[in-house]
């Protein structure tokens, strides 16, 4: 069984493409390409190496605050 690591792009029958997140002896964490983060068994899943690159994605912002109006006196 090939080891994959954190950065590895890999496919998996049902989800397609995607790049591996993390991975240890219980669990590989993969991100999808088209379906978002899943989590599989490591002893069961089964992967292809890809050497498709990911896509490119949008940077993720942080929703700004609201600011509260003040009463004015």
């Amino acid at each position: 069984m090939r080891r994959y690591t954190a950065g590895d792009r890999v496919v998996q029958a049902q989800y397609g493409p995607g790049t591996i997140v993390d991975v240890n002896e219980h669990h590989t964490v993969i991100e999808f390409d088209e379906h978002g983060t899943r989590r599989f068994s490591t002893r069961i899943v089964v992967l292809e190496t890809s050497n498709t690159p990911a896509p490119a994605r949008k940077a993720k912002t942080r929703a700004k605050k609201k600011v509260a109006a003040t009463p004015q006196s």
